[in-house]
């Protein structure tokens, strides 16, 4: 039996934001998607692995950062400021929540949505307590990337030609606990068989090891 999907809507700084949270019966913490420039808290490859991580026992919030409206306008895409913004208007969000708010906090970030994570990680400090990259673009975080106290996994296919190398610069500027991981046999979207599993299995694994117990 699964555990219930619950629409949210989360508003601040003039803006609402539409989120589906799925609560764990008895979660070891709670993850928050940040999507890419183009998809949203609809994409079924994040809806995948946000269904193997609750699995593990985690909460999952897959959220849309940008209205629909705001999604057209590519601008507005990769505007790493304006996403990392929304996301931490989600975490303070869940900070008061009730069912949430006790709940240690990690991001799971695509793409553009992976440079949002880290970006808001670096302002929240000790607040995230861990992040994992699929296929992002960390380096467009590029002047945060130091300040990130949360240990970081980046998830990288092994066929992603040029974001690789973009990985590796993004992990060398990288303080915190970290880890490179590349899906051997992989492209940018994990549509090989079998390697959004692993990605999934990765993630999972990395949230349950730094979330703190109870």
């Amino acid at each position: 039996m699964s555990d219930p999907e619950t629409a949210v809507r989360i508003t601040g700084a003039g803006v609402t934001l539409m989120g589906d949270l799925v609560l764990h019966r008895d979660p070891k913490g709670l993850v928050i998607f940040a999507h890419g420039s183009g998809s949203s808290r609809h994409s079924v490859r994040n809806k995948y692995v946000a269904s193997v991580l609750r699995a593990h026992g985690l909460s999952t919030l897959l959220l849309d950062l940008l209205t629909e409206a705001e999604s057209e306008w590519t601008d507005k895409r990769f505007d790493i400021d304006l996403l990392a913004q929304r996301l931490t208007l989600a975490e303070n969000w869940a900070k008061q929540q009730d069912e949430t708010k006790q709940l240690p906090i990690g991001y799971f970030g695509s793409s553009t949505g992976a440079a949002a994570a880290l970006q808001s990680a670096a302002a929240l400090g000790d607040e995230i307590k861990a992040v994992v990259s699929r296929g992002g673009r960390p380096d467009l975080a590029k002047a945060y990337l130091a300040k990130v106290t949360a240990p970081t996994l980046l998830l990288v296919g092994g066929y992603d030609d040029g974001v690789i190398e973009l990985n590796e610069q993004a992990y060398a500027l990288l303080n915190c606990e970290k880890e490179m991981t590349l899906i051997p046999g992989a492209t940018h979207l994990f549509e090989e068989a079998g390697t959004l599993e692993q990605v999934a299995e990765l993630a999972a694994q990395w949230f349950v090891k730094q979330f703190p117990g109870k």
